[in-house]
Formats: C-alpha cells, structure tokens, sequence
C-alpha cells in the first residue's frame, strides 16, 4: 500500500496522486506541489490515504508546502498576468498571420512557463511566434493545440437543457460518445438535436446508455408475435422504453384490436439484441458530429499508420527472401540427394610407368608431372612423399 493524496487544478479536471510528505491535508486546502509542468498550486480532493501499488504511478511527487495567504496572493497576480498575455499573442498572431485561434493563456505558478492553447484546422508552424513571444515574456513558452471539445471545456457555455455545460461542472475526462447510442435511445438524428455547443455529439448520451441497454433488453423487438397471460397472441407494433409498454395486434376473429400491456405481462424468450446499423444516407448526414480528436492527434495516428505499412511491407519482403532462400537451399539439396554418387576411379600403373611419370625436385620429394582425374572431372593429387631411393615404393 501507498500512502497518496489527490489533488485538483481545475475545477473539473483530473485528480493526480501526490506524496501528502507527513502534512496534516483536509479536504478543500489549497497546496503547493511539484509537476511536470513545474510548481503548481491545487485544491486537495482526496485527503491522505492509502491506495493499492498496482494503482499508483510511481515515483509519486512530493507535496511541497500547505499554500499561505502569500500564495494565494500570487494567484491572482498571475491571472492578471495572464489576461495581458492573451492580448499581446493576439497581437502576435495577427502580425504572423497565422490561421489559428487562441483560448486561453495559462501561467504555472512560479512564472517558469507560460501555456497558450488555440485551435486550428491543421499543423500550424508557430516557430517565429514562439520566438517573438519569448522575447516579450522573458520565460519558456510553450503552445498546444487542442480540439473543439477542450475549447468548450475551457471557456464554458449553457447547453440546450439550459444548465451549464457538463464538462464544465463535472467531467473529468471525455468519453467517447458514437452516433449509435443516439440510435438505440430512439433519438431524431437531427444534428442540431444531438450536438452540443461543441459542435460533437452530446456527452450526456453516454450517461444513458447503460439504462437503455438495460430497458432494450427486456423488450421483444418490432414484429415479433408474443403471447399474454391469458394465452392471448398478438403481433408487436410498438415499443415504449422508458415506460416498459408494449402495444400489439390482436386478432379478434374479422377484427383486429389494439392493446397495450405491460412488459411483465407478457411470455416470451428476449432475444440477443442486434447491432445497431446506419444506412449511407444517415451516416453521411452526421459525419463530422464523432470527435476525432485534435490536429495533432489525427496526424500521429497517420504517420502511426504509415509507419505500420511500412513496417509490414519491409516484414513482408524480408519473409518472402529467407523463403526464396530456402527454397533455393532444398532445391540444391534435394537435386545432390538425387544425383548418383560416383565412385573415385583409379587407373592401375606399373612400376615402369610411375618411373616415367615422376621426376624429382631438389628437396628428393617425387612429384608425378601427369594430371590425373577423377571421374567426377576434378583433378587428382597423389600424397607427396619423400624418398630416400630413386624409386618409388609400391
């Protein structure tokens, strides 16, 4: 176990675990701590507790101090700060004529850098911005460019239930939200019904997701034939989800009749719910409304997916040359295994013929100056030996 403390920066973001270092932390102090970014100042969420390793991220940063009133003070200075520095990158912005728009400017605490989100459709080139920018502040400058929905996140906004917008008051993170869940709700597919101030599909489809799925699964499906209590069959016409009604087609003899009953009055086996499927026309109409991220997300994922053909491609070349080479290799080995093996031939010789044949060089060595071969064309050497005599032994 892990003794951790969560803390807050934003009002709805992420909660980090920090080392609470033996500091007495309650739940709404305000601390100062050690982040990537540098040193910050956040709201304790989570007082002092202990957490399972495996859930943890080590190594843990330390909490650095309980924040004073002195630190309090330098908040609001750097907020003010913060204001000015948004309109003097304005300013830069249109000198460069760059084709992004900023949101929002963001001080850490001890003033080591200065953050500047902004959206824009494509990679932007800010390198001479950063510079100018540099120059004015005389601290580290860092840009990022975010998506639509972090924008909403950052600035706010009344949704069209006319509460303030969720992510804003509560959502940490962003689900993903697909167009298929406005389907199994039974939602129009207006986009102006299911999109929100973002211009994305709303977050809050997926808080009802769970529940619909549910309902949907103790329905029998438009069509089906159902019976009643009573042994009554009747065909479904239409289905009420949140109610849990069920309105079928009796067949009354000539007549056919209307009903309406409850789901936990009637008999039938609930079958395994399909896919929900969009036709061309509708996923033409909603295309855009799926969030895909921001620019520089869409980007690392295609060079991600190029360097995974080109990965595959150079796998796949090089698989296809070790095979070629084995191939190779069985096809010489299977033609040596087929090919007979001849034997070494030897021609018989006389003493008086080897006499002829072989003269001796100035060590006494006897060396035959006739080029024999074998019978598989490859020349012959006899062993050289030394002699004592003049001739050869036998």
């Amino acid at each position: 176990m892990t003794r951790v403390v969560g803390i807050r920066f934003q009002k709805a973001g992420k909660i980090y675990y920090f080392d609470p270092c033996d500091f007495d932390l309650e739940t709404g102090m305000h601390a100062i701590v050690e982040t990537a970014r540098g040193v910050e100042m956040g709201t304790v969420l989570l007082p002092p507790r202990d957490v399972e390793d495996e859930k943890v991220i080590q190594p843990l940063k330390p909490v650095l101090r309980i924040a004073t009133d002195e630190d309090e003070k330098v908040v609001e200075i750097n907020k003010e700060k913060e204001i000015e520095a948004f309109a003097i990158c304005k300013e830069k912005i249109a000198k460069h004529g760059l084709e992004m728009k900023l949101v929002n400017a963001e001080y850490t605490f001890d003033n080591s850098k200065l953050l500047f989100y902004f959206t824009a459709d494509g990679r932007i080139d800010f390198r001479e911005l950063v510079k100018d920018l540099a120059a004015v502040f005389r601290t580290r400058i860092e840009l990022r460019q975010i998506g639509v929905r972090d924008e909403t996140k950052i600035l706010g906004g009344i949704g069209i239930c006319g509460r303030p917008l969720c992510c804003k008051t509560y959502l940490a993170d962003f689900v993903p939200v697909s167009i298929k869940m406005a389907k199994e709700q039974n939602l129009s597919l207006n986009p102006t019904k299911i999109s929100g101030v973002c211009g994305r599909l709303m977050c809050c489809l997926k808080n009802e997701q769970d529940t619909y799925e549910y309902l949907n699964s103790r329905l029998p499906s438009v069509g089906d034939v159902v019976f009643t209590r009573d042994g009554v069959k009747g065909e479904v016409q239409t289905v009420n989800v949140l109610r849990q009604l069920v309105k079928l087609v009796v067949d009354n003899g000539d007549e056919k009749e209307l009903r309406e009953y409850k789901v936990d009055e009637l008999n039938f086996r609930p079958k395994k719910r399909k896919d929900v499927k969009l036709t061309e026309e509708e996923l033409k109409e909603l295309e855009g409304l799926e969030d895909d991220g921001t620019a520089e997300e869409i980007a690392e994922r295609q060079d991600n997916k190029r360097k995974f053909h080109k990965e595959r491609k150079f796998d796949k070349d090089h698989t296809n040359k070790e095979h070629s080479h084995k191939e190779n290799f069985h096809k010489e080995k299977s033609h040596k295994e087929q090919a007979p093996q001849q034997e070494e031939k030897v021609e018989a010789v006389t003493v008086e013929e080897m006499s002829e044949d072989i003269q001796t060089n100035e060590n006494g060595e006897y060396r035959s100056r006739k080029k024999r071969y074998d019978g598989k064309g490859k020349r012959y050497f006899g062993k050289n030996k030394k002699r004592n005599s003049n001739a050869p032994e036998k």
